[in-house]
């Protein structure tokens, strides 16, 4: 670490011995940098505050009704935009810059130079914008942020318009175009359900499956025909058990009326109702008449009915004469004829269906087409017509978002700080400037001593010495006042104080020529 140190401190004693060179350097950088920051022009800025309220009252009481749109991210667009090509050529005509320029590449120039100018940024959470420029002439900065402010205020109430605009445009386009499209489909399913009226399925499903839903009813019935036959066979043998056993008893049928039979209950309720009507009424009362016509009518059934069942079991007089008189039997026999009637209906009904099934397979070829085709054709018209439903209650949704934009602004713009004419220039930095150039040139003459103390090197400690030569020291003699050494490195250190004091001095001047531009009287004032 006392190597290191040492070895600095010979450096800087060779920067010292050098030190001509610092003087040389700041003399010719520092005021030369000094004069060429005075002479640079003032600039003057102009900026102005605008605040974007996009917190609506309308926005809550139309969510859901109107197509929501985010206001912020518009601002955003609008921000980011408001540098384009368009907007710049823009402000250079509102502000007659346009007119300075001779040729085209001038006016690219001054596009260019907007471009760099123009800043624009947030400041803070809020939707709070400044948009700044500076510029030499102070009217023409105030006039630039002016323009820029109209701009980007009208380019954002305009964009919402021309989004509204162009969307009713484009719905109206799309909904002709749909309804052209469902009409045709429409024309088309008309056509075809006319040309095969007589062969199109009356329910969904497909051929195949409602011929498979015919199969399944027949085997439905079939199994139903089958147990129902199941049940005849065995009342069939019940019957003949109870003819059977009822052989040998003495109950013999005296007359017809002891066969029970259906009309029996009804038969005896319209004997008694006629009865009371004849205590009250003579026989050619109307309602007399009718029960005695109704009383005809049942007992003229029954007969019938007894008739059937006596030519049914007609294998024997005497057997038919005792069984009328047993309810057991005739209860069975009822029920025989009642599963043979029912067998009966279902044989019709289950021919009825293998002649549908019989048709159906037939039709193998062509019928399955056809509803393919109807399948297409009702697909085709139910997604345009689900498509032409849903422009419809989009373009309304639009018209509404339109009329309430139309109403009122989801956005506005209050201007916090207006654009100002700049009376006192805001650059350039010229005291940050001023320091910039005495440090540069004081470490170009640093670095330049620096360098001639290595190029060519002067000893300035025994240690270095003896490092350079590898000779080790083994005494110092200093040097004899009469030879003049020591005023000579005094007068050296003199003028380099005296250069280094005028240069201040100089610097001094530069910085209270535009410290006190207010005293200065104004013949002398060269910048």
């Amino acid at each position: 670490m006392q190597d290191i140190f040492e070895e600095i401190i010979d450096y800087l004693k060779g920067i010292w011995l050098k030190r001509r060179y610092i003087i040389i350097a700041t003399w010719l950088i520092c005021p030369i940098g000094w004069y060429f920051v005075a002479s640079m022009p003032n600039v003057y800025e102009s900026e102005a505050k605008v605040y974007v309220d996009t917190q609506s009252l309308l926005r809550p009481l139309l969510k859901g009704l109107t197509v929501e749109t985010d206001p912020n991210t518009q601002i955003r667009l609008m921000v980011r935009t408001l540098l384009s090509r368009p907007n710049l050529e823009r402000i250079s005509r509102m502000t007659d810059l346009d007119v300075q320029a001779n040729n085209s590449e001038e006016y690219e120039e001054i596009i260019e130079e907007l471009k760099d100018k123009i800043k624009i940024s947030s400041v803070g959470r809020e939707n709070i914008y400044t948009l700044s420029i500076e510029d030499k002439d102070p009217e023409m900065a105030k006039n630039i942020v002016r323009s820029a402010l109209t701009v980007f205020i009208e380019n954002t109430l305009g964009e919402t318009r021309n989004n509204s605009d162009s969307a009713q445009k484009f719905l109206n386009t799309q909904l002709k175009e749909y309804e052209n499209r469902l009409a045709n489909s429409e024309a088309r399913l008309t056509t075809f359900k006319q040309k095969y009226s007589g062969v199109l399925p009356n329910q969904s499903g497909g051929y195949y499956a409602k011929l498979n839903g015919i199969k399944d009813q027949l085997k439905s019935i079939e199994l139903e025909i089958l147990e129902n036959e199941t049940r005849l066979d065995s009342a069939k043998k019940q019957l003949a058990q109870s003819i059977v056993a009822d052989t040998g008893s003495d109950n013999k049928i005296k007359s017809d009326s002891s066969i029970q039979t259906t009309y029996d209950d009804r038969i005896t309720e319209l004997e008694l109702q006629l009865d009371n009507l004849k205590l009250r009424y003579t026989d050619k009362h109307p309602d007399v008449i009718e029960v005695s016509r109704n009383l005809s009518h049942l007992e003229k059934l029954r007969s019938t009915e007894i008739e059937s069942y006596l030519e049914q079991n007609n294998e024997s007089a005497g057997s038919l004469k005792r069984l009328s008189a047993n309810p057991v039997v005739q209860e069975v026999q009822i029920e025989v004829n009642q599963l043979e009637n029912l067998i009966a209906s279902l044989n019709v009904r289950a021919n009825n269906y293998r002649e549908r099934i019989v048709e159906l397979e037939n039709m193998v070829h062509t019928l399955p087409e056809i509803e393919a085709e109807l399948v297409a054709l009702n697909r085709g018209y139910e997604i345009t017509k689900s498509k032409y439903e849903e422009l419809l209650s989009r373009k309304e949704t639009a018209q509404l978002a339109q009329q309430a934009d139309e109403t009122t602004d989801k956005i506005q713009f209050r201007v916090l700080n207006p654009p100002r004419k700049a009376t006192k220039p805001s650059g350039p930095k010229r005291f940050i400037l001023f320091g910039v150039v005495t440090v540069f040139g004081f470490g170009v003459g640093i670095g330049l001593s620096f360098l001639m103390s290595q190029l060519n090197p002067v000893a300035t400690s025994t240690t270095q010495l003896s490092k350079i030569t590898g000779v080790p020291i083994f005494g110092v003699i200093s040097a004899n006042e009469n030879l003049g050494l020591h005023k000579w490195h005094q007068k050296k250190t003199l003028i380099f104080i005296a250069s280094n004091l005028l240069l201040l001095c100089l610097l001094a001047l530069f910085i209270s020529y535009f410290l006190f531009t207010d005293i200065i009287p104004e013949p002398l004032r060269i910048f």
